[in-house]
């Protein structure tokens, strides 16, 4: 699953005011300290809504988490073909297993420039919020300890 293809245009340019559901998702992945080592979390939200639609937490990096992240978007939302995913430039969404997956189900893959985080900025304010108000403050023994919090975090949120 390492192998990438290059990276897709900027089909969003940090137009975050959405007025369709189901028109543009917005990815990434960020980590999360335990006593453990780091919790990874890989999201999917519906840029409209600001719902995560999808997520997984995996005590790994590879391309799985977020594989993971995008099947249970996709089983929860069920997205119409033509959606925009909006993601970074990192290998777990530029490799072709992801590539695949976006194809198969009609969406248009877009990536922000390179080193440019105010492209994916909506979700990178959630992941701030949820640092702030949970992993601040909460000081996880376990990455299961973590993942439950962050479960139902992520679930009422």
């Amino acid at each position: 699953m390492d192998r990438c293809r290059a990276a897709a245009p900027n089909l969003v340019d940090q137009y975050f005011e959405v007025a369709r559901p189901k028109s543009i998702w917005v990815a990434d992945i960020t980590y999360v300290p335990t006593a453990e080592g780091w919790l990874y979390l890989a999201a999917v939200m519906d840029l409209c809504t600001r719902k995560i639609v999808g997520w997984s937490l995996k005590g790994t990096l590879g391309a799985e988490i977020a594989l993971e992240a995008f099947d249970r978007a996709v089983a929860l939302e069920n997205p119409a073909e033509d959606v925009i995913h909006h993601s970074d430039r990192g290998v777990q969404y530029s490799c072709l297993e992801y590539q695949r997956r976006l194809w198969d189900r009609g969406m248009m893959c877009s990536m922000s420039r390179k080193g440019n985080c105010y492209d994916n900025a909506v979700m990178e304010s959630f992941f701030h919020t949820l640092k702030v108000e949970r992993a601040t403050w909460e000081k996880y023994r376990t990455r299961h300890e973590a993942a439950a919090d962050l479960n139902l975090w992520i679930g009422v949120w």
